[in-house]
């Protein structure tokens, strides 16, 4: 495993890729940096983080064997990973809201981002971008959003932290290759945010409407219930979930 720790970049995520274009990189490189200037979430938002007070890394993890369709596994495992290690602290009412933030009650402490570099119907290798409010106390504009030191009061060691996460990744991704899929995708489903519980959802369109997260389909699309029991599949651009 090699780390490599820098001061400020736009992200994580854009340099470890820019690397891997410039050189060959071992399996679990890390890019950890202090500040992150134009770091990035899901569907394109930004990611605000203060300087040194939070983790900010990206990881290349490489396979020998896993197919496109499988590709949700990815999130998978690191939202398990991230809920492992969170759990020991203990981090209290931890979940994962579809697909892969993290939650304290209802507070984003963790942010996820998972992009694949693929060889024909296979992944060959992945760029895994975690964002973790650890130590930070206050957050510009952003609403129900959280970090560690919020929520128990103390202040962590960012370093033990990342060796901590490092390893609970290995822990997880081993389990993946070893053919565990299903019970990881099991526990991925246990602890989904508002699993089986009434909630409200707006759709591509802007329009409301209520259902129940059953679940997440082999193709990593949400399963909602809606009324009459007619059961839908959606993807991150046609759901929103509103609490």
């Amino acid at each position: 495993m090699h780390i490599l720790k820098l001061d400020a970049i736009d992200s994580t995520n854009t340099y470890l890729k820019d690397l891997m274009l410039s050189r060959v990189l071992e399996d679990f490189t890390v890019i950890v940096a202090s500040e992150q200037l134009k770091g990035r979430g899901q569907m394109g938002a930004e990611w605000q983080s203060k300087k040194g007070n939070n983790l900010t890394l990206s990881i290349l993890k490489k396979f020998n064997y896993l197919p496109v369709t499988d590709q949700f596994l990815l999130n998978i495992c690191v939202s398990l990973a991230i809920l492992d290690c969170l759990k020991k602290v203990p981090i209290p009412n931890l979940s994962v809201k579809w697909p892969n933030d993290i939650l304290s009650g209802n507070t984003k402490i963790c942010g996820i981002l998972i992009e694949n570099v693929l060889s024909g119907k296979q992944i060959q290798e992945s760029v895994i971008g975690i964002g973790l409010n650890v130590n930070q106390l206050v957050f510009d504009d952003l609403t129900n959003v959280s970090s560690m030191k919020l929520i128990t009061g103390r202040t962590f060691d960012l370093d033990e932290l990342l060796q901590e996460i490092l390893m609970s990744l290995k822990a997880f991704f081993n389990r993946m290759e070893e053919n565990n899929s299903a019970q990881l995708w099991k526990m991925y489903e246990q602890v989904l945010f508002r699993k089986d519980k009434p909630s409200t959802f707006r759709n591509n369109k802007g329009e409301l409407f209520m259902g129940f997260i059953r679940g997440v389909s082999p193709q990593g699309k949400l399963m909602v219930e809606l009324e009459n029991a007619v059961f839908r599949e959606f993807d991150l651009k046609q759901i929103k979930l509103l609490y």
